[in-house]
């Protein structure tokens, strides 16, 4: 098992740039007048480093995604809650991909939830929108998100500062069907043995199919020996100019990506409902693919079905992308703090277990144990997974990262091809900016 990646408090406070104290200057102790800053917020919440709770609210109000075992779990934790600190949880079921549209609306007027609940993906368009409130995390606060998953911390950051407290992460995993491979690859390599010894074109079998021609699932390939999409700084900030789809590394990538193709291990134009259709009839030795697969998978081979991390690369782990959602606070909400806690609560080590059991999502506190022979690796593969970068950009890099695939899956020459790819991203992202 790899070792999860943590965040130190001084990390996290570095992402909070509004951790600043009580008043923010030399004479916070001093009394101030009533129009000078309290290091209260105009509702009457605060936004302390390490001060005294603000006063509690009678309630809070949370949008929970509509789904019956989020919100089954959800209204549990709003007991738990209202038991420990004396504060109502008002639950409202609603469809997270909804939520923005109206926070926008119903905000304003102060009919907006506390806390919404989004995919960490959407954080660049919710944060130009000014819907939700950069955090100002106490240093209490800052000391207990530290203890989840780093990346899936920073991919609920923009621009360096905090938005949001990350709930669940979710990628994807080398499965196989152990009536053809008895043990997971370790390696690319290995991998590439297994495709060539269990493929036979004429039976319609492989050893080894994926989605080749799926920007979300070939990352590992295009990043493993040093390809990726826009380059970070240490604190997580995207650099949208410094693309890296067709450098060195990504070509190499790309190259071992075409000899698939070429080495007939996999059949041109290969989709999901095809993968999946010929590993259920038990002709696949291995996919990769994400957690919804298991229980089509589970009841099509039964004992046989086997998951584990994707394998090492050079001597690395490869690494997978991720998707994450987590608890924002509104721009609107008269009760920041409490909002943050009520967060933080929901997705500390305990709740979050509770969360898997009921609703079956993987937590990014990194304290829960996940017992599951299938979801366990998962888990494992999401302490080593990078987040989609979480900039309005990358809604540009989609189509044309997918057609350069199906260019490199019939042979074309993956320079030329990420070459014209990289240059229509930018294009695209020139076009966006004016």
């Amino acid at each position: 098992m790899f070792r999860a990646k943590f965040l130190t408090p001084a990390a996290i406070l570095a992402l909070s740039v509004g951790l600043a104290a009580c008043g923010g200057g030399d004479d916070a102790e001093e009394t101030p007048a009533d129009d000078q800053d309290t290091g209260t917020e105009e509702n009457g919440d605060t936004a302390e480093g390490d001060g005294e709770e603000p006063e509690k609210p009678e309630s809070l109000s949370i949008w929970v995604n509509d789904e019956d075992s989020q919100l089954d779990a959800h209204e549990e934790f709003a007991d738990r809650f209202e038991d420990e600190h004396g504060i109502a949880v008002e639950i409202t079921p609603f469809s997270m991909l909804d939520q923005t549209e109206a926070i926008s609306l119903d905000g304003p007027s102060g009919q907006g939830p506390d806390l919404f609940f989004q995919p960490h993906d959407r954080m660049g368009d919710i944060v130009l929108q000014g819907l939700a409130r950069e955090l100002d995390l106490t240093d209490d606060q800052a000391e207990r998100l530290a203890e989840y998953n780093e990346e899936a911390v920073t991919s609920f950051s923009y621009e360096g500062e905090q938005y949001g407290i990350p709930a669940v992460v979710e990628t994807y995993a080398l499965f196989y069907n152990t009536d053809i491979v008895e043990e997971a690859p370790q390696t690319v390599d290995e991998l590439m043995e297994i495709a060539s010894e269990h493929t036979d074109r004429s039976a319609d079998e492989y050893g080894f199919l994926m989605e080749a021609t799926n920007l979300y699932f070939v990352y590992p390939f295009l990043t493993g020996a040093g390809g990726y999409i826009f380059d970070q700084d240490e604190d997580g900030v995207y650099n949208t100019e410094d693309i890296g789809l067709n450098n060195e590394g990504a070509v190499q990538g790309a190259e071992l990506i075409q000899s698939w193709f070429e080495e007939d291990y996999m059949p041109t134009g290969v989709d999901g409902e095809v993968m999946n259709g010929l590993f259920q009839d038990g002709k696949v030795g291995s996919v990769i693919t994400g957690p919804w697969a298991i229980p089509d998978y589970r009841d099509a081979l039964g004992d046989s079905l086997a998951v584990a991390m994707l394998p090492e690369w050079n001597g690395d782990q490869l690494n997978s992308f991720s998707g994450n959602k987590g608890w924002l606070v509104s721009e609107y909400s008269e009760h920041h703090y409490w909002a943050t806690e009520l967060a933080l609560f929901m997705t500390n080590a305990e709740n979050s277990e509770h969360y898997f059991e009921v609703a079956g999502e993987l937590p990014a506190h990194t304290a829960v144990e996940i017992d599951d022979e299938f979801m366990g690796p998962i888990f494992d593969q999401t302490q080593v997974a990078e987040p989609m970068p979480n900039v309005p950009e990358m809604s540009q890099v989609w189509e044309p990262a997918s057609d350069a695939l199906q260019f490199i899956s019939q042979g074309d020459d993956p320079q030329e091809v990420l070459d014209e790819a990289v240059e229509q991203i930018r294009e695209q992202i020139a076009i966006m900016g004016q």
